[in-house]
């Protein structure tokens, strides 16, 4: 192994911890908040994660998938991964540093959940860290309340939301908030509906400052950011009733989320093309959906 690649490996290895990390703690969270639920409106008993390890059919690694399905997360998945692969010559040509070695390594966190109740908004996070001849961080979080009164970025989930992807980026740079936040509403939009998946969040790619411990420690400050966030608008929420209107509107709201993951999402797309756990990539579907 040369000094190059061993820094590498120890950089991933570094990442791949901290995602596991990261994994088990929101996992702790998310079971806590299925503990919480009134059973008034979540009358069945509390979920719990099933972690299920996976092998890469192709090139070296693999991870593990968390699935959910709950009384007050009717879906969830939280996964981590980590792999030494080679991209294939399409998905070579768009990645820096892969028109000198198309080989790769990555290590990664995502996760989605779909409450059951129309009144707590749907999330989706994931950071990732992937080296060909160059290393780069990327990821990011996004929120998507599935009633039109919530679906503002001025409501009060949404600004918590935001103020704390603010945060977390402040700590970084102080103009990095603005370019992730406007990365976010254009990379989920939806073109053939001219409207935006949600209430946004933040989104980057390809971040190398030269600077490993800095871009490392960001990448942390999302993941902190986004545990400290979620479960706060989560138990605002969970208590509120509604009604058969309200999860008639959810549904046909997924029917976007669907949309968006299966026509434009580029993670979902990479995965599926370099043999990641198909059972994984497509968690990310909600459990019940309509097309009105």
């Amino acid at each position: 192994m040369t000094e190059l690649s061993a820094e590498i490996e120890d950089r991933r290895t570094r990442a791949k911890v901290w995602f596991e990390s990261l994994r088990d703690r929101i996992v702790a969270e998310l079971e806590l908040l299925e503990d919480e639920a009134p059973y008034e409106l979540y009358p069945e008993g509390p979920g719990q994660f099933d972690l299920r390890p996976w092998t890469r059919e192709t090139g070296i690694g693999g991870g593990t998938g968390g699935f959910l399905t709950g009384r007050f997360f009717e879906k969830g998945g939280v996964h981590t991964s980590a792999a030494n692969g080679r991209f294939t010559p399409e998905m070579a040509a768009t990645m820096p540093g892969a028109d000198q070695d198309p080989t790769y390594v990555s290590a990664s966190i995502s996760l989605i959940l779909h409450p059951r109740s129309p009144r707590v908004p749907a999330v989706h996070m994931n950071t990732r860290f992937l080296s060909t001849a160059v290393s780069w961080f990327g990821g990011g979080a996004d929120l998507t309340p599935t009633l039109d009164e919530q679906r503002s970025q001025d409501a009060p989930d949404a600004a918590a939301f935001h103020a704390a992807m603010r945060a977390a980026c402040d700590g970084y740079d102080p103009e990095a908030y603005g370019k992730y936040k406007a990365w976010c509403d254009e990379y989920f939009y939806l073109p053939h509906r001219k409207e935006p998946r949600g209430v946004g969040g933040i989104f980057y790619d390809q971040l190398n400052s030269g600077d490993f411990e800095r871009d490392f420690a960001f990448t942390r400050a999302v993941g902190e950011a986004f545990l400290d966030v979620y479960p706060r608008i989560a138990r605002h929420r969970m208590s509120e009733p509604w009604t058969e209107d309200d999860r008639e509107e959810q549904l046909i709201r997924r029917g976007r989320y669907v949309e968006f993951n299966l026509l434009y999402d580029r993670g979902t797309m990479f995965g599926l093309r370099q043999g990641a756990n198909i059972e994984t990539m497509l968690s990310s579907m909600p459990p019940m959906v309509r097309w009105p």
